[in-house]
């Protein structure tokens, strides 16, 4: 077999390879966990509380307006409603009993960043962004998944679409000027999230 043959048919085998792979779904950028769904402890219906009883997203994560993370709900936050609401289902009573013991309810992270990447939640809660914009419609999952890529191309390219930004009473951004409105004033400094 000839010099010629061998080149060719490596890059045969490299391409065809490549695209194997990727139709795969696991030749992913680095940081990109879009469509990870981990089973939790407790099986909590984002589509129930949110979606089909509106619960406002800062009601159990109670810190994403005041810190840079936006929190995992207590036993404690659960119980308000729960000591009422359903208290003999097998979901809650593992809450109760966990309360009991004092332990913590030990929830699988599903959004995450790279540990080089900063994301501060009230920046962009008290900027009126919608949390839907990165967490996608959690209001229909019955099992919360991560819907973004979170990599820097897709923060980097909202930051730049949205730079003068005005957004609705809903943290969407609209075209219409008016006083009444948020403006965002968006930076792309890279100091802004890797600092």
């Amino acid at each position: 077999m000839s010099l010629r043959t061998l080149k060719i048919i490596s890059i045969l085998i490299t391409v065809i390879g490549a695209a194997v792979i990727w139709s795969n779904g696991t030749f992913r950028q680095y940081g990109d966990q879009s469509g990870y769904q981990p089973l939790q402890p407790i099986n909590f219906s984002h589509k129930v509380h949110a979606g089909d009883n509106s619960i406002n997203c800062t009601y159990c994560h109670t810190s994403a307006d005041t810190s840079r993370v936006a929190g995992i709900p207590t036993a404690e936050n659960c119980m308000a409603c729960h000591d009422q609401v359903k208290p003999d289902s097998p979901e809650i009573q593992k809450i109760s009993m966990a309360l009991k013991r004092n332990e913590p309810i030990r929830w699988v992270k599903v959004n995450d960043l790279p540990d080089h990447a900063i994301f501060n939640h009230s920046r962009h809660v008290n900027a009126g962004v919608n949390c839907n914009t990165c967490h996608g419609p959690v209001e229909t999952m019955e099992r919360i998944s991560q819907e973004s890529t979170f990599s820097m191309g897709s923060c980097v390219n909202c930051h730049r679409t949205h730079k003068d930004a005005v957004l609705d009473q809903d943290g969407n951004p609209i075209k219409i000027l008016d006083s009444n409105k948020k403006t965002l004033k968006t930076s792309t400094d890279c100091a802004v999230c890797h600092h």
